[in-house]
């Protein structure tokens, strides 16, 4: 935390401790299955309209984007039951363009219509959820319906139907990355502190990652005009970010903690008896580790084979015989 915060969640230098505390609330939400990252993203003719409307066209993306997932994930070629989606909005590319677009995080399954069976993704060659296209295309019908319903007499842009809206969803090793991700622009906006190089009354120079090589670049651009494209992300007030769906909405926490359990309970490890046993010490004349029983001592071998001027311990060795190996006594 740092002294005099603004605590404004477009600031970027504020914000650290409270996206801290929503990660750890996410993390505890996680299922112990695979996920997918899923990215709807608005075609350029539609940004326009969507920054003049951002209170109700924002809703309707969010909607458009999990409906369209759940009607095909709800159809028995693909899952065939109810799925839960984490969704977070951007509105930026790397040089702060007006790009709006959501991040779904979504675990791979869905639960049956009984509440009880919890369903998976075929088995294919590689992960696979949906297909994409047949996505595109929901989301595109969907997001024309309820943004024309949110907003009546909106007069949208004609777009080509041969023009494909992109969507695209992948498989994630681990859930927590994209949650990293995403948790760095929930409670900031657009671009951090230690990304602007240099500024004066002018002009200000920040650095960026170019998508198209991955190699990392400088772009200046004129004041007024790097406080334009910083502005236009800065959400409005009421405007939620992060929206959950289906499964993880907040009204589905019992069956979601149910779920947790039941899954954690069908996913746990085997239980491995020999990893729980210490690895054997080596003989320390030897050094073999597999050593064999060849005969007990009696109490009188083992003192005589004691060096000369140790301390007798009869009490230990009043105890028992001890055992004898084979290349575990010295000469």
């Amino acid at each position: 935390m740092l002294p005099h915060s603004c605590h404004h969640r477009a600031c970027p230098r504020c914000g650290h401790d409270a996206t801290q505390r929503w990660l750890e609330r996410q993390r505890d939400l996680l299922l112990p299955v695979p996920y997918f990252h899923v990215v709807f993203t608005l075609p350029a003719e539609l940004r326009r309209a969507v920054r003049d409307h951002q209170q109700a066209l924002f809703g309707a993306l969010f909607r458009a984007a999990f409906e369209a997932l759940a009607a095909l994930c709800v159809d028995p070629r693909w899952l065939g039951g109810r799925i839960g989606a984490l969704a977070v909005l951007h509105t930026w590319t790397r040089t702060l363009e007006w790009h709006p677009h959501v991040h779904l995080l979504v675990p791979a399954g869905a639960l049956a219509p009984d509440g009880q069976t919890w369903l998976v993704p075929p088995r294919r060659k590689q992960p696979f959820l949906v297909p994409e296209r047949a996505l595109a295309e929901r989301f595109r019908g969907r997001f024309l319906h309820l943004a024309r319903r949110a907003v009546p007499g909106l007069h949208l842009p004609v777009i080509p139907w041969d023009k494909r809206w992109v969507v695209f969803a992948k498989p994630v090793a681990r859930p927590s990355v994209v949650l990293d991700y995403l948790a760095r622009y929930v409670h900031r906006t657009a671009l951090s502190d230690k990304a602007i190089t240099a500024c004066d009354d002018r002009s200000v120079t920040f650095n960026y990652r170019d998508s198209r090589d991955g190699q990392r670049r400088s772009m200046t651009l004129p004041a007024h005009e790097f406080l334009r494209r910083f502005l236009q992300h800065v959400p409005l007030r009421g405007l939620h970010r992060v929206r959950a769906f289906g499964l993880l909405h907040p009204a589905e926490r019992t069956t979601l903690q149910r779920l947790q359990l039941l899954l954690a309970s069908r996913h746990a490890a085997p239980v491995n008896d020999n990893a729980r046993r210490p690895e054997p010490l080596p003989c320390p004349h030897c050094h073999e580790r597999s050593l064999r029983l060849v005969r007990r001592l009696s109490a009188d071998e083992c003192a005589a084979r004691l060096p000369t001027g140790a301390p007798s311990r009869p009490s230990l060795l009043a105890r028992g015989p001890p055992l004898s190996f084979t290349g575990a006594l010295p000469t």
